[in-house]
């Protein structure tokens, strides 16, 4: 913008006006006053515009914060995606764990029955001492009567075994009955407790979620001890978010973190409580 020189004008003007008579001393005063008046405006207004961004700048600014936003949305939503997929890979091995344990562990069995077997062989090979003359000859060993009772004539490893191979395989109807005969024919053993909690599995895996909460609460209240209950309450969890019931979800995880604070399934639930914008320590909102 040009500077306006509006004094020497006001001065040509003044000296113009005085020398033709036409008016006085006053009134070439206060046309002075207001062309200075004027001047200081239009002065003023050139420093504004020198100084405000023009709205095309303006304009500019909003489509890169626009760019910018957009950029990290996407950011955050691919960081969620790659966190679930994360968390899904997650859980697959710890089944895939679960079941190398269970397979070893059932191995270590082997070896310790197969030990027994060998040293029951010795036993027999070992010569008997011959009975003195005349004594009479022992009775003929008994027969072992076959136990009765339910679960009489079930091996309960093949049956657990069965049922755990359907599991992993995806055939979940089948796998839940299995387990759930093995629970009516053995509902004290060992793997008692993981026979329960693998039928909330099943119906976690079906996305039937109201019923695999009832399952892993009878997990909590009828296996209070055994080495399922952390995986049960976390579960538990899982699929009170998956029904839109956050706060008892929420309660849930929060207690697998109190209770079992270094178990696999503590940081888990750390995980789900950051992505849902929970504190796992405090409890509160992030």
């Amino acid at each position: 913008m040009k500077r306006l020189h509006t004094l020497p004008l006001a001065g040509f003007l003044a000296v113009a006006l005085a020398a033709a008579g036409c008016v006085s001393s006053q009134d070439i005063e206060g046309l002075q006053s207001q062309l200075s008046d004027i001047q200081r405006q239009m002065l003023q207004l050139q420093k504004q515009a020198q100084e405000a961004p023009s709205k095309q700048e303006v304009a500019n600014l909003q489509t890169d914060v626009g760019q910018q936003m957009q950029g990290l949305l996407k950011t955050e939503a691919d960081m969620r995606v790659k966190l679930q997929d994360l968390s899904g890979q997650i859980e697959a091995l710890q089944a895939k764990l679960e079941d190398t344990n269970y397979r070893l562990a059932q191995l270590s069995q082997q070896i310790a029955a197969t030990n027994q077997e060998l040293k029951g062989f010795r036993q027999q090979a070992a010569p008997a001492p011959a009975p003195p003359e005349g004594a009479a000859a022992p009775p003929p060993p008994q027969q072992p009567q076959a136990a009765g009772g339910s679960g009489a004539g079930i091996d309960p490893k093949s049956l657990y075994d069965a049922a755990y191979n359907d599991y992993l395989k995806g055939s979940f109807d089948i796998a839940t009955r299995e387990f759930q005969e093995y629970l009516t024919n053995f509902p004290n053993t060992d793997l008692s407790d993981n026979a329960a909690y693998w039928i909330g599995e099943s119906y976690y895996r079906q996305r039937r979620f109201r019923q695999a909460i009832e399952q892993f609460d009878l997990v909590l209240t009828r296996y209070p001890k055994g080495d399922k209950v952390p995986s049960a309450l976390l579960k538990k969890g899982y699929s009170y978010l998956e029904l839109g019931e956050r706060s008892q979800g929420v309660v849930q995880l929060q207690h697998v973190v109190r209770q079992y604070p270094t178990s696999d399934e503590a940081n888990l639930a750390r995980q789900r409580l950051r992505e849902i914008g929970v504190d796992a320590r405090q409890g509160g909102m992030l």
